[in-house]
């Protein structure tokens, strides 16, 4: 079988040695980024407690909770609570909130452009591979002259029209991955605002 795979390999040329290589950086990609947001929708009861904690007038109280939480909403949460208690100003505390917002999103959407990237250039790899390869096919045919015969041309078809599959094959995983992962890093938006905006709300209605 290891033969096998290493005369598919061979036939397929550079293209597919390189998408192979592409291949096994974009699934540790799609691991590592998947465990990176694995959590990051999570804490919504605590933060739920700490909004509860904030209407009551506990304020320190409601700070202390959000503060060990490890989420990207408990970090904007945590300065929001912080700058409310302290008395910031409310347009310096919304523009100190808004750039940590975009730096949390900078962060959790951190290496998913570059799974974009090897779902954009996977299947023009495999396009150049099987361009080269008919090429070739085809010189193989002309040099062979009266000798030439459909089987020729056939083992040149398939081994270029093999690295189109391997570059599809490369290409769909990443594509998934990154559109899921990519909604997931929105949600995590979604929910920063929604935190902030409650909380917000709360302290309006008190005054």
């Amino acid at each position: 079988m290891g033969g096998g795979a290493l005369e598919v390999l061979a036939s397929g040329g550079p293209v597919l040695a390189l998408l192979l290589a592409i291949s096994v950086v974009s699934i540790a990609l799609i691991v590592a980024k998947a465990l990176e947001l694995r959590g990051v929708l999570s804490g919504a009861d605590r933060c739920a407690e700490a909004l509860s904690a904030w209407q009551r007038g506990d304020r320190h109280s409601a700070l202390k909770t959000v503060e060990e939480g490890p989420t990207p909403v408990d970090r904007i949460l945590s300065a929001a609570m912080s700058g409310l208690i302290a008395g910031r100003p409310r347009a310096a505390l919304e523009k100190d909130l808004e750039w940590r917002g975009n730096a949390e999103i900078a962060e959790l959407s951190r290496r998913i452009r570059l799974l974009e990237l090897v779902a954009m250039i996977s299947p023009l790899l495999g396009l150049l591979g099987t361009v080269l390869g008919m090429i070739q096919a085809f010189r193989e045919l002309s040099l062979a002259g009266g000798a030439a015969n459909a089987s020729i041309l056939a083992s040149g078809i398939w081994q270029a029209l093999l690295t189109t599959a391997a570059g599809l094959v490369v290409a769909i995983p990443a594509a998934v991955a990154a559109a899921l992962l990519a909604a997931r890093v929105e949600r995590a938006g979604q929910a920063m605002e929604s935190a902030v905006g409650a909380l917000v709300t709360l302290e309006d209605q008190r005054r």
